[in-house]
């Protein structure tokens, strides 16, 4: 598949004129579509625009940032919780569904932080400083036993309808993010270094090393979090040896399934060491990608009615059930995803694959949706590459953006460990 230069300067294009639609008064909003539950402010979604919006240098996009984050910060929750998402014009606030978002908490401290690298506006970083407080007190007490991972309920990330639950890898790297966020805002406004954050988010680093990849080796690695576990885990699956990062465990043991997001975070973070990062992107040519359409999958491979876990994922759904195979978590194909992809190829120097990922990108945004064309889907049906969930979504643009600008040699998280 080519795209001729035209075509991925139209593919930007495109993506910016989406993200500036979803530009509004109060914030970013997931999408300008008729939907009232995607034309809202919401955490994760405005975050991630608001990368994509840091990237273009557009100084009103910025704003927009700016909004969307004291959006949340203003209705944030008595323990710190920020919002899931806010509807400006009705007043009404969610927290999530059946269980809250863990990574709202963390998707917010990263953005903040980014903010204010990025802008130096040091008036809202400290407008911003009793919010920040309180979440930093509230991911300790998610804790739970305090050793140094989160506990996420099922449906408490981005996946709120897929089967993960325990200790998501996913939202240990967004922690570790955050943690290092925290810790450059805090020596900002303390003046001083905070040793007790960098250890912590030393402590992390160790954890999630240890405790997420499976090698060939029979050695324990050290920080194991419990070690039956570990071997029973390492024993059940040795498939996945050296092959990617699993995607959690809990007290039930390990998941198995490749999880793109947690596997382009462990790289774009710079968690994972290269030989690692060439493991998992051999994993991804072999088995997860067209290369007539360069589109990574939320999670592979697909549950089906034939497997244990379908009567389960049958069962998790907040109005109608949208995991069928090959849609949805369920195997269907995100640009968002694969424009953090593109991001991190281009940052690991892989210039020609990650052009390769952002044609496959602008080739999904494009794709015809109850007769737009441009339609910017949420995901692609994972066989027949039709266009599902809602249309003109705006992290679809994101991702398109967050990549473009990655291949010019901007970066998506400019905090990085000192």
């Amino acid at each position: 598949m080519a795209v001729e230069k035209n075509s991925l300067r139209e593919g930007h294009d495109r993506a910016l004129g989406l993200l500036r639609k979803c530009s509004g008064p109060h914030g970013f909003l997931a999408s300008p579509s008729e939907k009232a539950n995607y034309n809202r402010v919401w955490r994760r979604d405005g975050v991630i625009l608001s990368l994509a919006a840091l990237l273009t240098g557009d100084q009103e996009l910025q704003e927009t940032m700016r909004l969307t984050l004291e959006t949340l910060a203003e209705n944030q929750g008595p323990h710190g919780e920020i919002p899931s998402n806010v509807d400006p014009e009705s007043g009404r606030v969610s927290y999530g569904g059946m269980t809250g978002r863990v990574d709202a908490d963390l998707w917010f401290i990263i953005g903040c932080g980014e903010y204010w690298l990025a802008s130096e506006d040091d008036r809202f970083l400290d407008r911003m400083g009793r919010t920040i407080d309180k979440v930093r007190f509230l991911l300790g007490a998610w804790e739970f036993n305090n050793r140094g991972l989160l506990y996420v309920p099922q449906t408490g990330d981005w996946a709120d309808e897929y089967l993960q639950h325990g200790f998501v890898l996913y939202d240990q790297l967004l922690y570790w993010q955050a943690l290092k966020s925290l810790a450059v805002i805090s020596e900002y406004r303390q003046g001083s270094r905070d040793h007790g954050l960098a250890d912590r988010a030393s402590r992390l680093k160790h954890l999630i090393r240890s405790n997420y990849w499976f090698n060939d080796t029979e050695e324990l690695p050290d920080d194991v979090y419990h070690e039956i576990l570990f071997e029973k885990g390492r024993k059940a699956a040795p498939h996945c040896n050296s092959r990617y990062w699993m995607p959690f465990f809990s007290p039930h043991g390990y998941g198995y399934r490749f999880d793109a997001f947690a596997n382009i975070l462990a790289s774009l973070t710079g968690l994972s060491d290269e030989a690692k990062c060439e493991k998992v992107d051999r994993y991804i040519e072999d088995n997860l990608v067209d290369p007539e359409w360069p589109l990574l999958p939320a999670f592979h491979p697909v549950i089906t009615p034939v497997n244990e876990d379908w009567k389960d994922l049958q069962m998790t759904f907040s109005y109608t059930f949208k995991n069928l195979p090959h849609q949805y978590h369920n195997g269907g194909r995100w640009p968002m995803l694969s424009g953090f992809y593109v991001a991190d190829l281009a940052r690991r120097g892989k210039g020609d694959d990650a052009k390769r990922y952002l044609e496959g990108v602008h080739r999904a945004n494009s794709v015809e949706m109850e007769g737009e064309e441009w339609s910017f889907p949420e995901f692609l049906h994972g066989e027949d590459y039709t266009g599902g969930g809602t249309r003109r979504q705006g992290w679809s643009a994101a991702g398109a953006l967050i990549g473009h600008y990655a291949l010019e040699g901007k970066e998506v998280f400019r905090i990085n460990e000192k």
